[in-house]
């Protein structure tokens, strides 16, 4: 690689201009040995030899912190790598950001394995595992296979019918289910087939060629899945399953907030994005909520991209980590007078392959496209594309690996999205973001070389949040500010994540359905008077409110509102309110009272008279006492029969005993009187 020592060092705001090592793992390593007993964090801008360089700091008993990154492959390695300095001071810059580590929940597999296929290979297959694993054999086409001379692995045949649970907890239900008779002699033979029957597993390896156990199956840790046809697939799933018997940990990817999710209302149910895009079927409704199956979760971020409120938020890393990493790479990027940056948004898998082949057998990376990697590429929203464009972005291009077409639908609405909202703003009718989905080394170098960039949006300088719609709202009111054609509405597609809600004010009854539906607060009352206003900013377009309205007069209207009015509240509908007859205390509305009134005065059995029919014009403390002082009390009780005591019993007992004639007790001698003590 051809390096600018000076360039880079003036870039990251450095005072000494660096040395530039040739041969650093080997003939040079005594400098790093050197730079060891400095004791401070060490960055080394060398990923290939990372295990020789972690092993002579530990033998050092280096405690600081070692960290890697990769300017070869990602920069030097191209045809203009001599102009990439502005790219790897940004490289070296990003590498440093201490990046919070998301949560993890422990994981625990006993190593019982299921080996689930067809004829003699899956019996060798189970075979050769049981020196690691405590397997059991499934076989649901036993035709070919040679009964064992030694019983080492139970065997049994069926179909497996329906399989849940996850890593170290799968549930199975097999319907044809039948043990192998061990005396079998030229064929294997099976008694006592039934239905129905259950069990467990920690892993299950599928050699079967049958469809999938599982929705996204590639995400279910501890299934592992490969074509019988291909013996190095195979392989190299017997390799995995063997190594996952122990204590694991798996990532926490994504948090989240009950109290602001928008799934349902009393019944009602308003958003169900995160259930719709999940491709591994962690996510189910759980009431008002929505259950998050943190075991289930295969991290690819769908949920967090499509949730509109934020309820769902992506942890690996965090929102704000995240357009952090963004403002850090393109202002270095920019201080090295870098033009026109491209952001290449890739994963660690299929990504770093691409690039990988490109450096080594292409022209590698343009000096103004700058590799962003994220653990998936469909953990990206509208919000952080917004901030990377505010931070300076001229365009961005995402590489996606193609055997995952059918779970980019997400990422692509949030793409339009973005390229709707910066259309309208006048930046441009180039495609600023572009997907790419494939997988030639060849056509990716193309579109990467072809690019013809626009002017990037000024740099803003913000704070990004980790609140999703305050970042989103932030970096788009940003870049409105420095457009080409400011806008004070954009209006959007059904479905976006924002806009306003419209109420019909004559059909409206003030019920109030509303504002106990709406999860985000974007609809409240007025404790003073009958009155509904709204805050666009908080409007999440889920629905449940037009979907709560007993009148049906609530419609929705997806736009983005760039006027500060957005963020303060705006009277929907309101009336007159009504005052008691009696006491004045105002209730209810005056329309709605005198609708009731007009509609039952005179004309209802129980307010015939107007006497009655002023009942309806009274509140409920002046309504209760008038009824109780009326004559036609319905809240009066006969007169109440008194207790009959002892005495009079005995009483009674000594009259009939003196032959007395007796005189039987009626109701009426045990009236409580109004005189009475």
């Amino acid at each position: 690689m051809k390096l600018d020592g000076k360039a880079i060092s003036r870039t990251l705001g450095a005072n000494e201009t660096p040395d530039i090592c040739d041969h650093l793992c080997r003939s040079e390593i005594s400098r790093f040995a050197d730079a060891l007993k400095s004791g401070e964090n060490l960055v080394v801008s060398c990923t290939q030899e990372a295990p020789l360089f972690r092993e002579l700091a530990e033998e050092a008993g280096h405690q600081a912190g070692l960290t890697f990154t990769n300017i070869r492959e990602r920069a030097g390695w191209s045809e203009e790598g001599a102009k990439s300095s502005a790219k790897i001071a940004a490289l070296l810059a990003e590498a440093v950001m201490d990046i919070p580590a998301p949560g993890a929940v422990p994981v625990s597999s006993d190593g019982v394995c299921l080996v689930y296929g067809r004829g003699q290979q899956a019996l060798e297959v189970a075979r050769k595992l049981s020196a690691r694993l405590n397997v059991s054999l499934v076989l649901c086409d036993a035709d070919d296979v040679v009964p064992p001379s030694i019983s080492d692995v139970p065997v049994y045949r069926g179909e497996i019918a329906k399989a849940g649970g996850h890593f170290g907890a799968f549930e199975i239900a097999v319907n044809g289910y039948a043990p192998a008779i061990a005396s079998s002699r030229g064929v294997l033979e099976f008694m006592m087939a039934r239905d129905g029957a259950a069990s467990t597993c920690s892993i299950i390896l599928d050699i079967s060629g049958n469809e999938p156990l599982f929705a996204g199956h590639e995400k279910r840790d501890g299934y592992l899945r490969a074509d019988p046809v291909n013996p190095a697939a195979v392989a190299e799933a017997m390799f995995d399953a063997a190594d996952l018997a122990g204590e694991f940990e798996k990532p926490l990817y994504v948090s989240y907030a009950p109290d602001i999710c928008a799934h349902s209302r009393s019944m009602q149910t308003g958003c169900s994005k995160c259930v719709d895009v999940c491709p591994a079927s962690a996510i189910s409704p759980d009431g008002d909520h929505v259950h998050v199956d943190h075991m289930i979760c295969g991290g690819c971020g769908s949920c967090s991209s499509a949730c509109p409120s934020g309820a769902m938020s992506y942890a690996m890393p965090s929102r704000s980590s995240l357009a952090a990493r963004t403002q850090t790479l393109l202002q270095t990027y920019h201080n090295g007078a870098g033009k026109r940056p491209v952001l290449l948004v890739h994963d660690e898998r299929h990504g770093a392959e691409m690039i990988a082949a490109l450096a080594r057998f292409g022209k590698g990376l343009p000096a103004h496209v700058i590799p962003f990697a994220v653990n998936e590429v469909t953990q990206i929203g509208h919000d952080w594309l917004a901030a990377a464009f505010a931070s300076g972005a001229s365009s961005m291009v995402f590489l996606a690996d193609p055997k995952k077409r059918d779970e980019l639908d997400s990422l692509k609405f949030q793409i339009d999205l973005t390229a709707t909202l910066l259309t309208a703003m006048g930046y441009g009718d180039d495609e600023r973001i572009t997907l790419c989905e494939e997988a030639d080394p060849d056509a990716v170098e193309a579109l990467l070389w072809g690019l013809n960039p626009a002017s990037s949006p000024q740099a803003q300088n913000f704070t990004p949040t980790n609140n999703k719609r305050e970042l989103a709202r932030t970096a788009l009111s940003l870049l409105n500010g420095v457009a080409p054609a400011p806008q004070e509405t954009i209006t959007l597609e059904t479905g976006a994540p924002y806009g306003r809600v419209q109420v019909d004010q004559t059909g409206c009854t003030m019920c109030l359905a509303c504002v106990s539906a709406c999860p985000m607060g974007a609809i409240i009352d007025n404790p003073e008077k009958p009155q509904i206003s709204f805050i666009e900013q908080a409007c999440v377009q889920c629905g449940l409110c037009r979907n709560t309205c007993p009148e049906k007069v609530i419609t929705l209207e997806p736009r983005f509102n760039l006027d500060k009015q957005a963020l303060s509240a705006v009277v929907l509908n309101e009336e007159e309110p009504f005052n008691c007859v009696s006491c004045g205390t105002p209730f209810g509305t005056k329309s709605t009272v005198e609708r009731i009134s007009a509609t039952l005065a005179g004309k209802h059995a129980m307010f015939k008279t107007g006497e009655a029919a002023n009942l309806i014009k009274m509140c409920d403390r002046c309504r209760i006492e008038h009824q109780a002082n009326s004559a036609n009390d319905p809240f009066a009780a006969g007169q109440r029969p008194a207790v009959v005591r002892t005495e009079d019993y005995q009483a009674e007992e000594e009259a009939v005993k003196s032959g007395a004639p007796r005189t039987a007790l009626t109701a009426e001698d045990f009236l409580i009187k109004d005189d009475d003590a």
